[in-house]
């Protein structure tokens, strides 16, 4: 792979566009570095995008005229925003300049392993923090959909069945709140602005609390918490560490009446466990933007249960997104051309966010 400075050379970097944006959005990166990026941008070998901030559309059938023309801008590439859709696992082979990938996703390790790229030099950048705002909404909504009870007047209304009845309030609840990064920050700053005791559990010490946590447990004092737990939340990566971290055992733990809620990977609890719970009042409701396997089968009870917000892995997806995405790609295209730090360089090594400086 070449190695050099950038900006030691007057050659413009050359930037391939690989996932659908809005032509504006490209604009406005070609013009943030004018005189120092050459932009590539042909959406129409690019799958394209079935919602607002879809990076991942279904792979086009590209003649090979057109394969010829995407293999050479593969060749040319040095910057890339996105991993290349059309043979991902080979575009390390395919792109023998290529030094840095901006990632449209956040967790991304799985990925690198899948495209054959963890452990090599190749720096990715990940979304890491872009959804924060979003994902940490969608805690707060199931958690004030719970305590509303909504479930119960969902089934009235759909009977046209008129009965007052008594709720509860968010405020003064408490939640487990399995991972602290920048979505776990900020989930545990709005619980807290609205009352709710924030109890925090990371995998790493050497950081404190973030805003709205009381106080961080260790792993071996999750096992403590649980009997007293409103609502848990999982907002971890999938990790060694954090793989089945909710198992079967530890939701026994939990009274009948706590609420999961999981918006980091399905990796991370008995899924098989918990249906049977919910099915059995053992536990009070699920609300659920990832599973073990995607798409949820058809036939998994968790469809069918009224106590269970199924919601398609798309709570982090907003209008705003790509608006999000350029931004932080055009501070991230300064600073790889300064020499600087990037912002969210993913260490391959550890499986975890970092900075790293180009050279």
């Amino acid at each position: 792979m070449e190695h050099r400075k950038p900006g030691s050379t007057r050659e413009p970097v050359t930037v391939l566009i690989a996932s659908w944006l809005d032509p504006l959005q490209v604009q406005r990166i070609a013009a943030a570095e004018a005189h120092r990026i050459e932009v590539i941008y042909e959406p129409k070998l690019l799958p394209k995008p079935r919602y607002v901030a879809d990076h991942h559309g279904p792979r086009l059938q590209l003649s090979p005229t057109e394969l010829d023309r995407w293999g050479s801008h593969l060749a040319r590439t040095e910057v890339s925003f996105e991993f290349n859709g059309e043979k991902p696992t080979e575009m390390l082979r395919r792109a023998p300049k290529l030094r840095w990938v901006q990632s449209t996703s956040s967790g991304i390790g799985p990925l690198l392993t899948r495209l054959g790229v963890a452990g090599s030099s190749l720096i990715v950048t990940n979304a890491a923090g872009l959804h924060a705002q979003p994902l940490a909404e969608f805690v707060i909504m199931s958690a004030i959909y719970f305590a509303k009870d909504m479930p119960l007047v969902a089934q009235w209304q759909s009977k046209h069945h008129w009965e007052r009845y008594c709720a509860n309030e968010a405020a003064g609840s408490r939640m487990l709140l399995i991972g602290l990064g920048k979505v776990g920050a900020r989930i545990a700053a709005l619980s807290a602005a609205i009352g709710i005791e924030v109890v925090g559990h990371r995998r790493t010490t050497h950081a404190g609390a973030p805003a709205g946590v009381t106080r961080l447990v260790t792993s071996d004092e999750i096992d403590g918490e649980l009997p007293n737990t409103d609502f848990v939340v999982l907002a971890a990566p999938d990790a060694p560490e954090t793989r089945n971290i909710l198992d079967r055992r530890r939701l026994s733990l939990l009274p009948n009446r706590a609420v999961i809620i999981n918006v980091g990977r399905g990796s991370l609890i008995d899924e098989t466990a918990l249906t049977e719970m919910l099915a059995d009042g053992r536990l009070r409701g699920a609300a659920l933007d990832v599973f073990a396997k995607e798409p949820l089968e058809s036939a998994s009870p968790l469809w069918d249960m009224p106590n269970v917000i199924v919601s398609p892995h798309s709570a982090s997806t907003v209008f705003q997104e790509n608006d999000r995405l350029v931004d932080l790609f055009i501070e991230n295209m300064r600073r790889y051309l300064e020499g600087e730090p990037l912002v969210n360089v993913f260490d391959h090594s550890g499986l975890v966010s970092s900075t790293a400086t180009v050279t």
